[in-house]
């Protein structure tokens, strides 16, 4: 599988940006506003799959998931992701919906911290 992004892939994500989840919304809303010289994109294409969210300097995928994430064969399917963005290099955190919705502000604060880190242990 090539890096380069299939033009479904960047369609897929183009539609994930324009139909963000509640708790998405929350906490782009504070990502995007941290001045660590930290860049997180939304929705980013990626070999097939859209991360939520993504910090390339930090190699930092994270997800935030719904109740839907606990229903059917998700669970596996999140699992093969996470494993292979981790083959890859890239760390996926993945945070409850409601845990963002709660407190978006403390949640990013705490990924801003991870990703430095990440970045200050290369």
């Amino acid at each position: 599988m090539s890096k380069s992004k299939p033009a479904k892939t960047v369609r897929m994500a183009r539609r994930l940006r324009r139909e963000m989840s509640e708790a998405e919304v929350s906490l782009w809303q504070h990502l995007r506003q941290k001045p660590m010289k930290l860049r997180f994109r939304r929705d980013h294409p990626f070999y097939g799959y859209a991360i939520d969210f993504y910090c390339p300097k930090a190699k930092l995928a994270v997800e935030v998931d719904g109740i839907v994430h606990d229903m059917g064969d998700r669970p596996e399917r999140d699992l093969r992701r996470d494993a292979f963005l981790a083959e890859r290099g890239i760390e996926t955190i993945r945070i409850p919906a409601k845990d963002v919705l709660e407190n978006s502000g403390e949640v990013a604060d705490s990924l801003v911290r991870l990703a430095l880190a990440r970045i200050a242990g290369k």
